[in-house]
């Protein structure tokens, strides 16, 4: 066991800045580096984590230099998703190689465009011998771990499992340009956004501690359109925001997918996983809404019924920003205020868990093999929603298969 677990980041984005952010409630831990390929956004990575107070941090320009400085025991790949299997691939080479001695990998949400990718990356991960952590952090929000907790402890012994998980999240649209880009992504907001919901449901619905892979998925079913940002007004404003290679009249990605999985519990019940998500939402930001449904229980929470508001009249003005909540829309009116959008969205406990299992030794209890289930899942939803089918399992041939909407 290390007193402190020395970390290096991969990516200098908007999500890189969340993790920096939520390490701050997390102990045990130091931010020794930062790689990514913008000169500038490293070193602004770098400085942010050190006026945090998690360094001190150094940027680096290039993976092998950050990996063989001596300083890192653990990854977090923060980078775009067309990098990410690059990235292990390196990552591998410098482990078996023995020019490093990480200690373990963890990687964000989506793991991998494809089921191929994905697979790939649990490969290499397990042939360097590495601990690996998949970065859901849906499933470590302190609400739906205490609402599970609450509800497996009380409800279900006495009337039995549940049966529904429903999750929503909706949003105006992503921040950076790959997002909008098919091919980089691994398709639109079906694998953005519902690789987050899928999981979360999965987990709700999985008993403490029993292996998520309990619940056997017997069927997909989905819808995928692009409901607003098709339209010509939207399409001029995303070339304008995000540049001429985000054109959405010739290359559209999906803003809206419903998703529908069946699966069988380990008593032999069906159970069902609802999933809506949407770049086509536009209210106070980012709206998150999770249930789960039981004989006689139910349990759901809101991330925008939150315990702060604030109402700014029209006299008040002031600059776009997002300090009340995340893809925030406006800056008068009543608003929901997110005081500590980090830990209500999981993001620290996710990291707390990640740094604790890294630094003792131990396989996170989220892991890439949860990665891989979820663009299995995703993947079925994209077979059905492209064929207007229901999709049953078991079913051959889908590993290779791609996103309608991330198809060259």
């Amino acid at each position: 066991m290390s007193q402190t677990l020395r970390i290096g980041l991969v990516g200098s984005g908007f999500i890189a800045r969340f993790h920096l952010t939520s390490m701050v409630g997390v102990r045990n831990v130091e931010v020794a580096g930062i790689y990514s390929r913008s000169a500038d956004k490293r070193e602004s990575c770098a400085a942010y984590a050190n006026e945090l107070g998690l360094g001190p941090a150094k940027a680096f320009d290039s993976l092998e230099a950050m990996l063989t400085s001596g300083t890192i025991d653990a990854v977090w790949i923060l980078s775009p998703n067309d990098t990410r299997l690059t990235i292990m691939r390196e990552i591998h080479a410098l482990v078996t190689s023995g020019k490093t001695k990480l200690k373990g990998v963890a990687c964000e949400k989506p793991l991998a465009r494809t089921i191929a990718e994905a697979k790939e990356m649990v490969r290499l991960v397990e042939d360097a011998k590495l601990l690996h952590g998949y970065l859901e952090n849906q499933v470590f929000s302190n609400a739906v771990a205490r609402g599970k907790e609450i509800i497996w402890r009380r409800a279900v012994p006495s009337t039995g499992r549940p049966y529904l998980a429903r999750a929503a999240e909706e949003h105006s649209g992503p921040h950076e340009p790959w997002f909008w880009m098919g091919e980089r992504q691994g398709g639109g907001v079906l694998s953005d956004m519902m690789c987050h919901s899928v999981e979360v449901a999965r987990f709700i619905l999985s008993k403490p501690g029993e292996d998520r892979g309990a619940l056997k998925l017997k069927s997909a079913s989905a819808t995928i359109a692009t409901l607003k940002w098709k339209r010509p007004q939207y399409v001029a404003d995303l070339k304008k925001r995000m540049g001429p290679e985000v054109d959405f009249s010739r290359r559209p990605v999906e803003d809206f997918a419903r998703g529908l999985l069946t699966l069988e519990d380990p008593d032999g019940n069906e159970v069902m996983i609802e999933a809506t998500t949407s770049w086509a939402y536009v209210g106070a930001g980012l709206r998150i809404n999770i249930e789960m449904l039981g004989p006689e229980y139910s349990m759901e929470f809101s991330s925008l019924n939150a315990g702060l508001k604030v109402f700014l009249s029209r006299a008040v003005t002031g600059g776009e920003g997002e300090d009340l909540v995340e893809k925030q829309n406006a800056e008068q009116g009543l608003m929901p205020v997110l005081d500590d959008e980090a830990g209500i969205y999981g993001y620290t406990a996710e990291n707390r868990h990640m740094v604790e299992s890294f630094r003792t030794g131990k396989m996170p209890s989220e892991n890439f093999h949860d990665g891989l289930a979820v663009v299995q899942m995703l993947m079925a939803l994209y077979r059905s929603a492209e064929t207007g089918q229901t999709v049953n399992f078991p079913l051959d041939g889908l590993d290779d298969y791609t996103a309608p909407t991330a198809r060259a």
